[in-house]
């Protein structure tokens, strides 16, 4: 079979992995001159399962209106001018009760539960090394408040079988010890002992040195101009004058994905959230985290790479703004220096910002389409390093006609059919 993979990120290269594993003819198109280089470039880096949380969540309307007076909110939304981003935001709102939240959540941790298992199969089969980390990730909580709200995320760890620790603040020192300068700021944490970390950027552009040795071909710096269709088929994607044929298409444009889909009378609610990261050399290692923290105040994570620390998070509603905000680094200093404030040197930090594609209730989409040789694979939000080999393994089982190893149920496009 011959695949068009549309799409050169964490989720495209997956995809275009696991496919040519299975013996087909790949080829993924990417509009940069290398892959990895836009929402995949610089993310903060977890690879957790365990907060695989919807945004969608019972009080976040309150939290919401709250955060519109705060400068440091950890999100902030700008109107944009268009009805798609009123819409967004109303579905998700409607997404804000119990029985939502825990229907999206279970989808959400089976997905990326499984996605870990196949990042440790994967690091065993081709001895990849990214920057990765097996550490674990620790949810710090600065308030009793947030500790008293951690019962509710027990309750379903303990359901879909996470693993978890709830820690005193001598506690969460014990697991990062750089903590016990600043521990005198927290209230408590959690560690869900079975998650990961690592260099997205790093693994992408290492696995697709293992797809071009499978044969995938790559067509880099070319910008995909108009699909076709007929008779329910895609026959033909162009690039400018250029065209190029298949047996079977995969949309894993990120947040560009809607645009392409409306041409072909296919309508996804993924919107572009924006988010922002910053990398920092690391000057004295035993003062900076050994794995990844979640300060759940700020929602920003800070994880720890072989000699850089990485800090990302927050939230933009605001379209396709890439402008970099400098309030937003201010919040990411402050939280460094809150917790770690000798681990690294600030005066050489990167800033960065890219577009992570979100749907309302969280929850990826991926599978098959309304159109026949046409499949999903996008929406992953602040999640698509967590889910992206997961993602991409049932979608390829789906498109190859064989069984996936887990649950698709709630996952395909079919859960927005009005």
């Amino acid at each position: 079979m011959k695949v068009l993979v549309m799409g050169g990120g964490v989720i495209g290269v997956t995809t275009a992995w696991y496919l040519a594993k299975a013996g087909c003819e790949v080829t993924v198109i990417e509009r940069q001159n290398e892959t990895a280089l836009e929402t995949s470039f610089a993310n903060c880096g977890q690879i957790s399962p365990g907060y695989a949380t919807p945004w969608a969540a019972p009080g976040i309307p309150l939290k919401g209106l709250k955060w519109l007076f705060q400068a440091d909110a950890p999100l902030k939304i700008s109107p944009d001018g268009s009805l798609f981003q009123l819409a967004w935001i109303a579905q998700m709102l409607s997404n804000c009760n119990n029985n939502s939240y825990a229907i999206n959540k279970g989808r959400m941790l089976r997905l990326s539960e499984y996605s870990r298992d196949q990042f440790i199969t994967l690091r065993q089969e081709l001895n990849l090394s990214y920057d990765d980390r097996q550490g674990g990730t620790l949810q710090l909580f600065r308030t009793q408040k947030q500790l008293d709200g951690m019962a509710k995320d027990i309750e379903v760890l303990e359901e879909c079988g996470v693993r978890y620790r709830a820690l005193d603040p001598n506690g969460c020192a014990e697991v990062e010890p750089a903590l016990a300068k600043t521990k005198h700021n927290l209230s408590g944490g959690l560690q869900l002992p079975n998650d990961e970390t690592g260099d997205c950027n790093m693994f992408t552009q290492k696995l697709t040195e293992h797809c071009k040795a499978l044969g995938v071909k790559f067509i880099m710096g070319k910008t995909i101009t108009k699909i076709e269709k007929q008779n329910n088929q895609i026959n033909r994607v162009f690039l400018g004058i250029e065209e190029l044929t298949a047996d079977h298409y995969v949309m894993a444009l990120g947040c560009f994905s809607r645009q392409m889909l409306l041409s072909l009378g296919i309508e996804i609610p993924v919107y572009p959230v924006k988010g922002y990261s910053m990398t920092i050399p690391i000057v004295d290692p035993a003062s900076a985290p050994v794995s990844t923290i979640l300060d759940e105040s700020y929602k920003v994570a800070i994880t720890r790479f072989d000699d850089r620390i990485r800090l990302g998070g927050m939230a933009e509603l605001s379209g396709y703004n890439l402008t970099l905000n400098p309030r937003r680094r201010q919040t990411l200093e402050k939280v460094i220096n809150d917790l770690f404030p000798d681990g690294g040197n600030l005066q050489q930090a990167s800033f960065w910002t890219g577009l992570r594609p979100m749907t309302p209730d969280s929850t990826p989409i991926v599978g098959v389409s309304s159109i026949k040789n046409l499949s999903l694979n996008t929406g992953h939000g602040t999640l698509g390093w967590t889910m992206c080999l997961g993602s991409a393994k049932i979608l390829a089982a789906e498109i190859l006609g064989t069984q996936p190893e887990i649950s698709i149920e709630g996952l395909n496009v079919a859960r927005y059919a009005k």
